[in-house]
């Protein structure tokens, strides 16, 4: 039985550990494909028993989280939130920190200390008691553990003192109330900024959010762009954003594509061309046949696309993952060990062995390490998604670095696929007008793509107009026409061997007029990208079904020394496999003759306007056909790669030199929470500079 995509929506998780949590779960339990996000509350996995599920559901709410149907997703209850509960708790710790600094007697008595601390206290064991007890019952101790174990300690120490009355040496309720409040505010700090780090996604989401205008029987009603069906005429206004994907069955406009290609140049459409769901009238009127709706749109397909790449962990993670997963009892030993060796070797007594313990426990937050890769991940495909580059997976970016050689094909990816006139050799006896009156009047006769794009260019030169009585296609040859006179023409493959740049001959009464040079031309970025590839030290190469002779002329203008000509689509797979034994090895393509090749190369690139099978067999999509888009996301990669190390490296740095200090008590509790909520912001502030990071 084929395995299906389940998607959950999981409220209750308040930060990446949480997450981590679930993740851990669901893995234990077998599961594949596994994503979970704190920021958007969604858990997805793959599984071929839906029989399953209700055991999944019950096991995740064990955890102490909650799933929710996704059509019946209640707003968080006031009280609920992380932000309320920080502001609540931070009004009752304020006086307690405050007592430290002001001579106000009051402040100083237990009781009242007691009745400001209880408030904070309460919240603290809802908030993170409850899931450090699931998840102990679980099996899997998260940083929850050690932030109740600390704050718990602290509590417990406080009011034994106020109770035996022993003094305010054995009062710390400032300490208990302030570990639960900066935690908290360390929650905040990561929720927000987390969003911040989905916020391409979402932004993307909300073009789906949109009306749209539907005709039925002349009359249009406005309905919401989801309730939209295949086959529904709509009508899009200047101004409108277009709701679904659908062909122009009457109108014209200028459409800003920005959304989809990056590009911000508005795109002429008329009748018959296709338009995109979320793309934008800037000038005109349309009216469209709906073809796409719903889970097929292009836009669900990039959300959905990018939402799977963020759950596609690099390797680099890995490291990271494990750590996180054995760090909550390493910790708590260390704190053992801490009180243990402070009490027992030191003479310090039970205060300062304790404070010392529960310093070790706040200060070790795991998060930093959780946060590093997927906040890095998250931003550099949402950098990318606006620059019209769509990655198949966090797991892409680390697959090009280090890329030694980037195979190209030639048509369609180097060249533009439209075909111009590169020479015409003229028979005696002929002028050059003549000749291309009569190539216009019949290749006007033609649909092939290359007779349009020959009539489109020879409009703008001057020709000897002429009158065709009669002109048909002979498939594989070319076309055969007969002019109000009489003439027979023959416009098409050369009949007799010619050198190999003339590949159209033109004969009248079976006298050749001219050999006609035709090929597509270079696309404007090609050059300059071959140069920054080299300069970069990767070795650009050719990759072609064409003939070796026009390979080799464009290779030559672009400065390419490496040329494969002629190849069949096994034999490009073969070439494929020669560069990969030899190094990273990146194949950008377009035709469905490139997909094996896309597929066996460690990355493969697709043109967005490529075939779909290609589409498919590629990790990377640019929807915006300029090849300077190549090297932006190598350049994205490499640059999302620097900031992932940067943050583990921060992330293990942290720990390495905060857990001795702690251990040896130059560090107290309250200290090491700030420190703490401190190391969250520092790593996703880094992985946020993506954003607006020069990366060339």
């Amino acid at each position: 039985m084929a395995e299906q995509l389940v998607e959950l929506n999981v409220t209750g998780m308040h930060c990446n550990n949480c997450a981590m949590s679930i993740h851990k779960l669901l893995e234990k339990k077998g599961l594949h494909n596994v994503l979970v996000s704190f920021a958007s509350e969604e858990v997805k996995f793959s599984t071929a028993d839906q029989s399953i599920l209700p055991q999944i559901i019950k096991d995740i709410e064990g955890l102490g989280f909650k799933v929710v149907d996704e059509e019946n997703v209640q707003p968080t209850p006031f009280y609920d939130k992380v932000e309320n509960k920080f502001i609540f708790c931070a009004i009752f710790t304020a006086p307690l920190l405050l007592h430290m600094l002001l001579p106000w007697h009051f402040l100083h008595n237990p009781i009242v200390q007691l009745i400001l601390c209880l408030p904070v206290f309460i919240v603290g064991c809802l908030h993170f008691g409850k899931s450090a007890y699931s998840s102990l019952k679980n099996g899997m101790p998260n940083m929850d553990v050690l932030i109740f174990i600390g704050s718990a300690s602290a509590f417990i120490y406080s009011l034994v003192g106020t109770i035996e009355n022993l003094g305010g040496h054995y009062l710390f309720y400032e300490t208990a109330a302030t570990i639960i409040t900066l935690v908290l505010l360390g929650n905040v700090f990561e929720k927000r900024s987390v969003n911040q780090t989905t916020s391409a996604v979402k932004n993307l989401m909300k073009f789906q959010q949109v009306n749209a205008n539907r005709v039925i029987n002349g009359s249009v009603e406005v309905i919401s762009a989801k309730d939209v069906a295949a086959g529904d005429t709509l009508l899009v206004n200047e101004g409108d954003q277009v709701p679904v994907d659908g062909d122009i069955i009457s109108g014209n406009a200028l459409l800003n594509e920005a959304m989809i290609t990056g590009e911000s140049i508005p795109v002429a459409k008329t009748k018959y061309d296709k338009v995109i769901g979320g793309t934008i009238v800037q000038q005109g009127n349309i009216r469209i046949l709906a073809t796409k709706v719903g889970a097929n749109s292009t836009l669900s397909q990039i959300i959905d696309l990018m939402k799977k790449a963020q759950a596609a962990k690099p390797p680099v993670q890995k490291l990271g993952d494990k750590v996180a997963s054995i760090f909550v009892p390493v910790v708590l030993l260390i704190a053992l060990g801490t009180f243990v060796i402070t009490y027992f070797a030191t003479d310090a007594g039970l205060q300062r062995s304790m404070m010392n313990a529960i310093a070790v426990m706040v200060i070790s937050c795991p998060c930093a390490m959780g946060l590093a890769t997927p906040t890095a991940v998250m931003v550099g495909l949402g950098r990318a998604a606006k620059n019209g580059i769509l990655i198949k997976g966090g797991d892409t970016i680390e697959a090009v670095a280090n890329t030694k050689f980037v195979l190209f094909d030639k048509t369609g990816t180097l060249t533009t696929g439209k075909f111009s006139i590169k020479e015409i050799k003229l028979e005696e006896g002929f002028n050059i007008e003549q000749v291309r009156g009569v190539i216009s009047a019949i290749e006007e006769r033609s649909n092939h793509p290359i007779a349009k794009s020959l009539v489109s260019e020879l409009q703008a030169y001057p020709q000897q107009k002429l009158i065709l009585r009669t002109a048909k296609e002979e498939k594989g040859l070319g076309m055969r026409a007969e002019d109000v006179d009489g003439n027979n023409y023959f416009l098409g493959t050369a009949k007799h061997k010619t050198p190999d740049h003339f590949n159209l001959t033109l004969y009248r009464n079976q006298v050749r007029m001219a050999q006609i040079a035709v090929d597509d031309t270079i696309k404007p970025n090609a050059a300059s990208l071959i140069a920054q590839l080299k300069k970069a030290g990767i070795v650009p190469v050719l990759v072609s079904g064409d003939k070796a002779l026009r390979c080799n002329t464009l290779a030559a203008t672009l400065g390419i020394k490496e040329i494969h000509a002629e190849m069949l689509p096994e034999d490009k797979l073969k070439v494929v496999d020669m560069y990969h034994k030899k190094g990273k090895t990146i194949m950008v393509g377009d035709g469905i003759n490139d997909a094996p090749a896309l597929t066996h190369a460690d990355v493969g690139v697709s043109m967005n306007d490529a075939s779909q099978i290609a589409i498919q067999s590629a990790r990377v999509i640019l929807l915006n056909t300029d090849l300077q888009s190549v090297v932006t996301f190598l350049q994205i990669s490499k640059h999302t790669l620097i900031t992932i190390k940067q943050n583990l490296f921060w992330a293990f740095a942290y720990n390495i030199v905060a857990i001795p200090i702690a251990a040896l008590g130059f560090l107290n509790p309250m200290v090491g929470a700030f420190a703490m909520a401190f190391s969250d912001v520092i790593v996703i502030g880094n992985s946020l500079r993506l954003k607006i990071k020069k990366v060339s």
